[in-house]
């Protein structure tokens, strides 16, 4: 069964899924650095040159082919993922998956996000940080209803990366039946 980690930018999706996979001997992909790596530019750059409407029909093409390709890893996805197009209802509809809300208070997402606002296409105009909170304060309330319709919801804001995919682990074992 493949674990889908989703939340907003900076919930520790790529942390967590990295050290996820590791802790579970799984194969680990990241759909934001998979869709850089087929395009050979980063996500900034597809933004800028593309536009966002290019950059998610290429993000749904490239979900597919690890959904339909991978019966055992552990995805991150990017932040829009599930927000666009029919995206959620696929991962949903998956019989061999597992997805996995990383939810973070704002915050420490804040914090988070603040250092690494640059490369971020989102956000990387925003100033303040009292205007990146209102921003994200904003954008999250408006994804919250998308986000809170995967299999499972965890509140990651007080965990380390390790302690949050130990967590996950244990979810998935508990999905599983294992104990």
């Amino acid at each position: 069964m493949n674990i889908v980690l989703l939340g907003y930018m900076g919930s520790g999706k790529t942390a967590v899924g990295r050290q996820l996979a590791i802790v579970m001997g799984r194969e680990f992909v990241d759909l934001d650095l998979l869709i850089e790596e087929q395009l050979g530019q980063s996500i900034s750059e597809i933004f800028d040159r593309k536009g966002a409407v290019y950059f998610r029909k290429k993000e749904s093409e490239v979900l597919r082919e690890v959904l339909n390709s991978k019966n055992s890893a552990v995805i991150a996805l990017g932040g829009g993922t599930p927000i666009y197009g029919d995206n959620l209802k696929w991962i949903k509809d998956k019989k061999n998956t597992l997805s996995i809300y990383l939810k973070i208070t704002i915050e420490p997402l804040v914090q988070r996000l603040w250092d690494e606002r640059q490369n971020r296409p989102l956000i990387a105009g925003i100033s303040s940080s009292e205007a990146l909170e209102e921003f994200v304060r904003k954008h999250l309330f408006e994804r919250a209803f998308v986000y809170q319709q995967a299999d499972v919801q965890m509140d990651v804001s007080d965990l380390s990366v390790e302690q949050a995919a130990l967590a996950v682990q244990n979810i998935f074992q508990k999905e599983q039946g294992v104990i």
